[in-house]
């Protein structure tokens, strides 16, 4: 019998994942789910982007590329850098890799190991932690709050920061919040770490994607000494409906850049050629697509807001970035549903799924017990009709 390790046995599966596979298994047998479990966007690839993939394809752009991305997408993400944020940055700055998850998990093997720290804000993307812990490293999760907008305070960054903080990982706009940080908050954050030498890995996957007067920034803009210190992750998933293609990407000191090479070299070698194509298109290309799911996404938000705050006892902060809903339904803990009992964030929507069919991510999943995320990214009637199935459901409580 072929033992598992300790590495395998210590990582959970993605929550959101389990959850999407959850709804899959029950759509297989016939029954129809309303699936908010996801975060991706609906939308199709735009037609231009596909253009490129196939003229790729057809030229014979089909080899191995260097590890760390053609000379051509590195080209694209430096100017579209310079462009969209003001940050100068050069090819050797630059690797290309098969996702954003990717690109964290080669950020975190290049730059900490066991002994160090690295400080997580909650609520946290699912993945964060157990990419930490696949390095040896510790996550250090610091709780934040609705009243202080999901939001952690540079008092609470000094006060977990340590001899043995070597990283902070951040991500706004947040998933699974909806937390954009102002300017001016993030600031505050980094010179509360300008006495260290601790990093910050700083995830802006979903830096398109705000609503009202909500802005994204570039962490590695803020102060001129943060270009040395930080590794900016990013990719093409969310903002251009290119999910599948898996097209992440850091930005950070060359020393880095080359260490993930090195990594991504014995992982998975080069990313996709054709992928690398049809992101040079999406990033060099007509925005018009982006702006038209943003556009879509806020009116989808203001929708899922609007239907929430009809719900009793539902307590929502409402999202200024990404395209999750991340609200409060612990008014239910410790009632039942047709006879099955609600404990937790966990129980809830796996009765949720089961007696309503509709489909939720546990808040315990992000760092958050008590709140439940809900995805966005699709279409109005399936919000619609999901969120008045689930206020049926509640009002069921027994």
């Amino acid at each position: 019998m072929i033992r598992i390790s300790q590495l395998a046995n210590s990582v959970k599966p993605s929550a959101t994942i389990a959850a999407g596979t959850k709804a899959r298994q029950l759509k297989a047998a016939g029954i129809k789910v309303l699936d908010f479990s996801l975060g991706e966007p609906d939308f199709n690839t735009p037609e231009h982007i596909c253009a490129a993939a196939e003229k790729a394809a057809a030229g014979g752009n089909t080899h191995y590329t260097p590890t760390a991305g053609t000379a051509e997408v590195k080209a694209a993400i430096c100017k579209w850098y310079k462009s969209f944020h003001g940050l100068e940055c050069a090819p050797e700055n630059v690797i290309v890799s098969n996702g954003a998850k990717h690109s964290i998990h080669n950020a975190l093997a290049a730059t900490v190991g066991p002994g160090d720290e690295v400080i997580i804000p909650t609520p946290y993307w699912v993945s964060y932690s157990d990419l930490v812990s696949m390095t040896g490293a510790t996550p250090v999760l610091v709780n934040s709050t609705p009243e202080s907008g999901f939001k952690m305070s540079p008092e609470q960054l000094r006060a977990h920061t340590t001899p043995r903080t070597r990283m902070l990982m951040l991500n706004s706009p947040c998933n699974p919040t909806g937390t954009v940080y102002s300017r001016a908050e993030l600031e505050a954050l980094v010179d509360a770490l300008s006495n260290t030498d601790a990093a910050i890995l700083s995830d802006e996957i979903y830096e398109q994607l705000t609503y009202g007067d909500a802005k994204p920034t570039c962490v590695a803009t803020l102060r001129p000494w943060l270009k040395d210190r930080t590794i900016t992750i990013s990719g093409a998933s969310k903002s251009y409906a290119m999910t599948g293609w898996r097209m992440g990407w850091a930005v950070a000191p060359v020393a880095v850049v080359k260490a993930m090479d090195t990594i991504q070299s014995q992982e998975t070698s080069c990313p996709s050629s054709v992928s690398q194509a049809a992101l040079v298109a999406a990033l060099t290309g007509p925005q018009d697509c982006v702006t038209e799911m943003r556009t879509e996404f806020a009116a989808r938000r203001e929708l899922t807001l609007g239907l929430l705050k009809q719900i009793p006892d539902v307590k929502l902060p409402a999202p200024e970035g990404a395209f999750y809903a991340f609200f409060d339904v612990s008014a239910y803990f410790k009632k039942t549903f047709s006879g099955t009992a609600v404990a937790d964030s966990l129980s809830f929507c796996a009765t949720l799924l089961e007696q309503a069919h509709v489909n939720l991510v546990p808040g315990s999943a992000f760092g958050a017990e008590g709140f439940v995320r809900m995805s966005f990214a699709t279409n109005r009637e399936t919000i619609e009709a999901g969120l008045s199935k689930l206020k049926q459901w509640l009002a069921t409580a027994k």
